[in-house]
């Protein structure tokens, strides 16, 4: 994929100032009073070429993939509350690949490979940060998910090495083996290339150059419904009046289902709060992801030293933000079972997120029966494919087809049950 023509040999929009030292020394001499402001707030034009309902990282990103690579620029980002302030905001920062199907390895693989240079891309700093993933294996069903899933990263060229315990020790100091352990502990399994990311900085991010670039970011407009002519989409109602366009993309998460209904599209998803907390700042212990497959529960330490702790999604459809107290005491009881050490930290605070669930677990960006309607929802996985889901969202909002990478992601494969069941997911079900 090539890029459009207008950009500077660096992927810098013309008349983008770009960020670096000297413009942060420059600054400091004026005190700090001379940064422009990173993206205009325009009213809304009463057409576009493209209208992308969705103010987070995956609806800015497809913004941005299509000015930048497929010369598309009259395009309207709608955000019905501030940029980055949905479930964008609400995520745990995990980048990783460790998946079973073929169709969700070479994806997600993609997506890593876009984070590792998108602050360079953006000229912005996603505090992009490799920690490497540990996975605990804490059942023989487990040991063998954990078998096939490295089969399936092998051939398409992912890292993903077994550990014994003395090898998990050497990887996480701290880890101390409980003497009388609900679940024990067989060994576990480390992916060296997982990373974490400042989730809000990358919604930052593509606003910023999809700004640069021309598209308007509208935020404070709620979509109330999607109008269509027959069987062709000609524009969206919102609360600051219609707004006509030929294609229209939904990037939206937690309330998917109600957005493509406005189109009379529906999707095979549920949605479900996943849970997170995070505790006081400590020094840095914890240096690489920790997932314990028995327990269902994860934890990192955040570069601003912050625990982030979490769990599975609660066991019911819900769109509240902040999900049950059975899951903290389930997951915060693992991390005491484990790492004693942290016994005595107080958590600082808690929130959830909507997670729309698509029911074999993967990603769906794809066309629907309304002519120029597509959606983008990225299952379970989220932030973590937020850049290669954009990219290709892109590409089929520009050509009107979908790339070879996402053939079988879309929605075709729940009426010809072509599913891609995916294992490396975290939901109930």
């Amino acid at each position: 994929m090539s890029n459009a023509s207008g950009a500077g040999s660096t992927g810098i929009p013309p008349g983008l100032k770009r960020y670096s030292i000297f413009a942060l020394m420059r600054n400091a001499m004026g005190y700090q009073d001379g940064w422009a402001h990173k993206w205009r707030s325009p009213d809304p034009k009463p057409a576009y070429d493209a209208i992308i309902i969705g103010g987070g990282g995956h609806g800015l990103g497809a913004a941005y993939f299509l000015a930048k690579e497929h010369g598309i620029t009259n395009i309207a980002v709608l955000e019905k509350g501030w940029l980055g302030g949905g479930n964008t905001a609400r995520n745990t920062m995990t980048i990783r690949s460790n998946y079973i199907r073929p169709p969700s390895v070479p994806f997600h693989e993609d997506s890593m490979a876009l984070y590792r240079q998108l602050s360079r891309d953006l000229n912005y700093n996603l505090m992009v940060s490799k920690r490497g993933m540990v996975v605990f294996l804490q059942s023989s069903a487990a040991a063998r998910t954990a078998a096939r899933m490295a089969n399936t990263m092998h051939a398409y060229g992912a890292n993903y090495e077994f550990l014994n315990l003395a090898q998990i020790k050497r990887k996480v100091p701290i880890f101390e083996y409980p003497e009388n352990p609900r679940m024990e502990v067989f060994g576990g399994v480390h992916q060296p290339s997982a990373m974490m990311a400042r989730h809000d900085a990358v919604a930052w991010g593509f606003a910023r150059m999809a700004d640069a670039y021309g598209v308007d970011i509208i935020q404070n407009c709620e979509v109330l419904g999607i109008v269509r002519d027959g069987n062709r989409v000609t524009g969206v109602q919102t609360t600051r009046g219609l707004i006509n366009a030929p294609k229209v993309g939904m990037a939206v998460a937690g309330h998917g289902s109600h957005v493509a209904a406005m189109a009379g599209v529906r999707l095979p998803i549920e949605t479900q709060p996943l849970q997170a907390w995070v505790s006081e700042p400590l020094k840095p212990v914890l240096d690489p992801i920790l997932l314990f497959t028995g327990y269902g529960a994860y934890m990192m330490q955040s570069d601003k030293g912050e625990l982030v702790i979490g769990g599975p999604t609660d066991p019911y459809p819900s769109y509240g933000q902040r999900g049950s107290f059975a899951i903290i005491e389930q997951v915060t009881n693992v991390v005491n079972e484990m790492f004693p050490i942290f016994k005595r930290v107080k958590l600082m605070r808690h929130w959830a997120g909507m997670l729309d669930i698509v029911y074999d677990g993967s990603p769906i960006i794809s066309k629907t029966h309304v002519d120029g309607f597509t959606v983008d929802v990225a299952g379970a996985g989220g932030f973590k494919t937020t850049p290669m889901a954009a990219r290709m969202h892109a590409w089929l909002i520009a050509k009107g087809e979908p790339h070879p990478r996402i053939e079988k992601l879309g929605l075709d494969r729940f009426s010809n049950g072509r599913l891609v069941f995916e294992g490396g997911v975290s939901f109930n079900r």
